[in-house]
């Protein structure tokens, strides 16, 4: 069976330390031991560039230099040494081999006059190169990391927990904000600084919140760039934990969205642009409704009212001559009767007077006395006090009055229901409307496909107002529609 093979350079110019070494690995039975040897530093610096050796045993004391001046020629321009160093050194010399490791050898082993460092000689080099090879996995796994996050187009760093909270490393998508990596390792503040001050004190306390429940941070918030543009940013970042569970540094990730924020921010002016039509174009038709219910009532109403009149009139006087009433006039003046009776129904339909004269409250209690004798459904309509006595300006009014009429037109032709509710109070700054029947219940749990315009608008309509519309069922429970609308003057949300 073939030994996995170790090339070693020894740098030592003592001869029998040499031999004794070579001997030393000659006997070794796991490994096959291949040894350069050098008198010299100079020699042995140059067998490293020659013989690519897995390893280097370094004595202190040379012909030419000594090992501290040797590791230096070694190492690179960075200042790191790649190839692992052990140095043999006198073994009562332990400040000599303190004064090596900082310089970047790896290990040291003590000379004794007996030469039992021989026998552990191997198995020093074995650990060694153990370590060796744990080191460069590490430091390829560090260098696949990198690679891969400055790749990603997101900026990622690292930072240590506890009072200093410094960062260790953010990647290169940092000049994104016009600041190199370097800037923003060594100035602590500057993260902070870059916050938008409007921005700041939020963003700070769910930082400082995170930290304390060492739970996840997820917090948007802007950035202000070095040429003064405002970026937003979605900052996403977790403890990374040991084996026991104790934080070790917090690791995380900073998203630029300010795409979708500025298309966030289109699309809500764009709502609000279209809630504002919606609302301009119900106050066009309640104009409307109120204009049309105005003229039937002073034309058309006069009119009926007018040939009623005439029609008596005439039958009064056959009757006065003593004649018979023409069965013609009776009939003209019952469907005179039924004809005021229709356009009277058609102007409360458009616009109830009462709504107008007396307040929305008096017009919920006329509308449910209405909805009761048109219809077997027992209408309950019920305003507390705290309601009366908040004053609502009239284009609350009338979409209160309206989402009130539609949820009773709603629950006549679709809740099958024999008993409706209608309850108002203020309640924490709000007028709450509640609608409850006792009807075969809306599926609010799993809505149908086609939207339900009606409730859509309504809903609209209660957001115009910064209000809110809720409406939940259960089946054979019946419904309950629920606003809520704040009681000071307010346009849409």
């Amino acid at each position: 069976m073939t030994k996995p093979q170790i090339r070693i350079l020894l740098v030592d110019d003592d001869m029998v330390d040499r031999i004794a070494c070579r001997r030393a690995f000659s006997r070794d039975e796991s490994y096959d031991f291949v040894l350069f040897e050098a008198e010299t530093g100079q020699e042995g610096l140059r067998l490293v560039g020659l013989e690519k050796p897995d390893c280097i045993l370094l004595d202190y004391h040379l012909p030419d230099q000594n090992g501290l001046e040797f590791l230096a020629a070694l190492a690179n321009d960075s200042g790191e040494i790649a190839i692992p160093v052990m140095v043999l050194t006198g073994g009562d010399n332990a400040a000599v081999a303190a004064a090596l490791m900082r310089s970047g050898a790896r290990d040291y082993l003590g000379k004794d006059s007996e030469h039992q460092y021989l026998k552990q000689l191997p198995a020093a080099i074995e650990r060694m190169l153990r370590a060796q090879q744990m080191l460069e996995e590490k430091r390829q796994a560090e260098a696949k990391f990198r690679i891969l996050v400055e790749q990603i187009q997101a900026i990622t760093y690292i930072s240590s927990i506890g009072e200093s909270n410094s960062l260790r490393y953010i990647s290169p998508q940092i000049s994104i904000l016009g600041f190199s990596p370097q800037e923003w390792l060594t100035d602590p503040g500057l993260h902070a600084r870059q916050i938008h001050p409007d921005d700041r004190a939020r963003v700070q306390e769910a930082m400082v919140d995170s930290l304390a429940d060492s739970h996840p941070l997820r917090v948007e918030y802007r950035l202000v760039a070095r040429n003064g543009e405002v970026l937003w940013f979605r900052d996403q970042a977790q403890a990374v934990l040991d084996h026991s569970g104790r934080p070790l540094f917090l690791q995380g990730i900073l998203v630029d969205i300010t795409q979708s924020k500025l298309a966030e921010d289109a699309l809500r002016q764009s709502r609000e642009a279209l809630r504002s039509l919606a609302a301009h174009q119900e106050m066009i038709k309640e104009n409307e409704r109120k204009r049309i219910a105005q003229e039937i009532h002073d034309e058309l109403g006069s009119l009926l009212t007018g040939i009623k009149a005439y029609v008596s009139v005439s039958g009064e006087r056959a009757v006065q001559a003593g004649m018979p009433q023409d069965p013609l006039l009776t009939d003209a003046a019952r469907l005179c009767d039924e004809a005021i009776e229709a356009v009277r129904r058609v102007i409360t339909d458009l616009r109830p007077s009462v709504l107008d004269q007396l307040g929305v409250w008096e017009a919920l209690e006329w509308y449910a006395n209405q909805i009761e004798m048109r219809s077997e459904l027992m209408c309950e309509c019920a305003i507390d006090a705290s309601a009366v006595s908040t004053p609502i300006d009239p284009e609350r009014s009338t979409m209160l009055f309206r989402i009130v009429q539609e949820t009773l037109t709603n629950v006549l032709r679709h809740a099958e229901a024999s008993h409706v509710s209608i309850h108002a109070a203020q309640r924490d700054g709000e007028i709450v409307v509640e609608i409850r029947d006792d009807g075969k219940g809306i599926e609010t749990a799993h809505p149908p496909e086609r939207q339900s315009w009606g409730i859509l608008g309504m809903r609209e309509r209660a957001r115009h107002f910064g209000g809110e519309l809720t409406v939940t069922g259960q089946t054979g429970m019946g419904t309950a529609v629920v606003l809520r609308l704040p009681v000071e003057h307010g346009s849409g949300s």
